[in-house]
């Protein structure tokens, strides 16, 4: 039986960088739930070929590609967190493009729930498309010492980006649900399938 247009159930999925919600998302979708990432959907729209990335060009220049005309993400982001002017002007030519972008890709899921993953939720307001959100709790130094080690960045480029987000208590104080992540993943893969059917078991019921 085909399923209509925009018919999943979208549970939203937050915390800020270095969270781990990449490791939540993927327990959840080996319990049946698929997931669509923003962050996943945000270096699609600027891949080369797209229109968002020659509206990043015109507006920035020619400088924030690398030699295979690719955009430098990492240097845009060191432009961007360092003056609050210019990274609104990029979210201005960013955000629509990632909210058309995603309505596609939930449209396209199977699975009952969709999983929202999104950094921002709470701060771009996608939150209110969600049936219930969960708030990834993490403490900030795990923080800092994870996005340093993966993305190669400064402590004072990851603190900048830290401070464009929600800090972790004001996340969790708008979150339906809270997901601790010591990043012992095997307590975590048990607190996932717990929540999980908590989530079963309250839509079950409506």
């Amino acid at each position: 039986m085909s399923k209509t247009i925009n018919s999943p159930i979208i549970i939203g999925l937050t915390g800020g960088i270095g969270s781990g919600k990449t490791t939540v998302a993927k327990l959840f979708n080996k319990l049946g739930v698929e997931s669509v990432d923003v962050d996943d959907i945000a270096r699609e729209v600027v891949a080369p070929g797209e229109n968002c990335l020659q509206e990043i060009v015109q507006a920035f220049g020619r400088d924030i590609l690398t030699e295979d005309g690719s955009l430098d993400r990492a240097g845009l982001r060191q432009i961007v967190f360092a003056d609050t002017a210019l990274r609104k002007k990029l979210e201005s030519i960013t955000h629509p493009a990632i909210k058309a972008r995603l309505k596609q890709k939930i449209a396209s899921c199977e699975s009952k729930i969709v999983l929202l993953v999104h950094p921002l939720l709470f701060e771009t307001g996608q939150n209110n498309e969600c049936k219930f959100t969960i708030a990834i709790s993490v403490s900030k130094q795990i923080q800092i010492e994870r996005v340093m080690r993966r993305d190669n960045n400064s402590e004072q480029q990851v603190m900048r980006i830290m401070d464009t987000q929600l800090t972790n208590q004001k996340r969790i104080e708008r979150a339906d649900f809270i997901l601790e992540n010591t990043s012992n993943n095997a307590d975590l893969s048990v607190k996932v399938l717990q929540l999980h059917n908590k989530l079963q078991n309250l839509l079950s019921l409506e």
